[in-house]
């Protein structure tokens, strides 16, 4: 199978408690290559895109709120890359996140829970699109 590229996002929680080199380390030793990385704070009109998918649920403030801290985008690239991540990152709930994963070793709370991936390629591909823009016009 040819590479693959999909959009990591390291969240605020990941990023105030000093994660951010121990989670690029999990994700390089798993054997993907990070091809861009761009630090940013989330504005309103981001959140609601990206999260509309849960903007009728009652935690959608807690998350809106949560998510205008610091955040660290990715694209990572490699085989299976969708897959491969979220398996890597393990489950949303971090009740349900098995030790050995990103939020099983290390999330808090299911809001509070350190790292995004996207769920499918396509869902990668609008991610990247929304984050980086123009940027990663580049091939794998």
């Amino acid at each position: 199978m040819a590479a693959e590229k999909t959009f990591v996002m390291l969240k605020p929680d990941c990023i105030k408690r000093g994660l951010v080199g121990e989670v690029i380390a999990r994700i390089e030793k798993k054997g993907y290559r990070i091809i861009d990385a761009k630090m940013m704070k989330l504005d309103p009109k981001f959140l609601y895109a990206h999260y509309a998918h849960i903007a009728d649920q009652p935690y959608f403030l807690d998350v809106f709120k949560y998510m205008q801290g610091d955040v660290l985008g990715l694209c990572v690239v490699g085989e299976n890359a969708v897959t491969g991540m979220r398996q890597l990152i393990g489950a949303t709930r971090f009740e349900e996140a098995m030790p050995g994963t990103i939020r099983g070793d290390f999330a808090t709370s299911t809001v509070n829970n350190l790292i995004h991936g996207s769920d499918s390629p396509e869902a990668a591909e609008i991610e990247l699109e929304r984050f980086f823009g123009e940027r990663l016009k580049i091939a794998v």
